[in-house]
């Protein structure tokens, strides 16, 4: 049965517990699909307040001018799109990168390092134009609420923060395209069915969760990716490419120095046409509950075995160890919406300073699905040939190995002795 609302109805008691002018101004984080667009909307009726739209461009691939159009329609005289693709890459995907943080082992956190950056900006929005609320479209059940509001709390404490999906009664697509036609909101056609799937796209990835892919034992459909070709029908031929390193950060592909972005768009295109990148992740949310999600991040993928693949050069073991035992910690920090906390910062720093040697030039194989490390060179580089050597060498004593062992196996013939083994 449709529900049909009037005027602050669709709220769960809405009208009578929101005052009327206890927010002056609100910021909506706005990407004019169906679900911020109804909330633009119901956002006017139930608050009667100044509503300013902010759109980033992050790199999902999609022209922004309709979201732009769609929110002068609705009435919005404040609009922002802001192209945040440098700063996205250089300021939130490189630092993470440097940490080869992976989430449950797998997962490059493609849509969690977006959240704080569109957080910020937000946040940046609200001051400049006096606003004292911000409005995102997560739903209660996801890990972006809390990414979110978490950005929001650490950037501006006293902000309020207006969540609808944990507010209204409109609780599914039918309801969401019933209150869209019902106020006159244009919804694209490929929107008025259920869509198969739910997508989150930038510039570093993008994901597909829900409906087709809830049954975790179910392969995905080839439709459900985009940015990749499937391995089986990428090239035949394997292709080289080289990635330069200083300090830890990519800064030439093949040679080519390239911006941030320039530099993921262009790993993006290699991988994406040799199948690389794809992952089918069970993963354990913040909240509570296991979801499946499909992702691809070609570009990313093989930035992280580029960036595995020089440190191996230039990390004394200690240090590479060290990295490697903090990273799922810093990991979770990242899905888990604390970006702007003091630890994670804190492990930040301490990655930072371990990337100061970090300089070289990876070469890598594409073949198939596969981005494999073939070769790498650093003017900083601890690798010894002459102490790896299996021909004769004037620089290491093979004698000097039995000591060693001996000293490490003091405890263990103790315990041996000890227990009569």
């Amino acid at each position: 049965m449709t529900q049909v609302y009037g005027i602050g109805e669709a709220g769960s008691g809405m009208a009578d517990t929101v005052k009327r002018g206890e927010v002056k101004k609100i910021v909506l984080a706005y990407s004019g699909g169906l679900d911020t667009s109804v909330i633009l909307r119901w956002l006017q009726e139930v608050y009667r307040c100044e509503i300013v739209t902010f759109t980033a461009d992050l790199g999902q691939g999609e022209e922004l001018e309709p979201a732009r159009k769609k929110a002068e329609l609705l009435g919005v005289r404040e609009i922002f799109v802001d192209d945040l693709r440098e700063e996205f890459v250089r300021d939130f995907v490189f630092p993470m990168f440097r940490a080869n943080a992976l989430y449950e082992g797998a997962y490059l956190l493609g849509t969690s390092i977006a959240r704080p950056l569109i957080a910020k900006r937000q946040i940046e929005i609200a001051r400049q134009v006096g606003a004292d609320a911000v409005v995102h479209g997560a739903t209660g059940k996801g890990n972006d609420q809390v990414r979110f509001e978490l950005s929001y709390y650490a950037l501006a404490p006293e902000i309020r923060v207006i969540a609808p999906w944990r507010e209204w009664e409109l609780t599914s697509r039918t309801t969401l395209i019933d209150y869209a036609d019902r106020h006159q909101i244009p919804i694209a056609r490929d929107k008025r069915g259920e869509a198969p799937f739910s997508v989150d796209a930038n510039l570093l990835h993008i994901s597909a969760e829900g409906k087709a892919l809830e049954d975790p034992w179910v392969e995905p459909e080839e439709y459900v990716y985009s940015r990749t070709v499937a391995p089986e029908q990428a090239p035949d031929e394997p292709q080289y490419v080289e990635v330069d390193f200083r300090r830890g950060d990519p800064v030439a592909v093949d040679g080519a120095a390239l911006s941030p972005a320039a530099l993921l768009t262009r790993l993006n295109e290699l991988g994406g046409k040799h199948g690389i990148g794809r992952l089918d992740l069970v993963e354990n949310r913040f909240v509570g509950m296991k979801s499946r999600g499909v992702y691809e991040t070609p570009g990313g993928t093989i930035l992280h075995a580029a960036h595995r693949g020089i440190e191996s050069l230039t990390l004394d073991r200690g240090a590479m160890h060290l990295k490697d035992e903090l990273m799922p910690r810093y990991a979770e920090l990242v899905y888990n919406g604390f970006w702007f906390a003091p630890e994670r910062e804190m492990l930040q720093a301490l990655v930072d300073n371990s990337q100061e040697k970090v300089e070289g030039r990876v070469r890598l194989k594409l073949y198939k699905g596969l981005a494999r490390v073939v070769g790498r060179q650093s003017p900083n580089s601890l690798y010894s040939q002459a102490h790896v050597t299996f021909e004769e060498d004037q620089v290491y004593d093979q004698r000097d190995a039995e000591g060693f062992i001996k000293l490490n196996a003091l405890r263990l013939r103790l315990i041996a002795r000890r227990d009569g083994r």
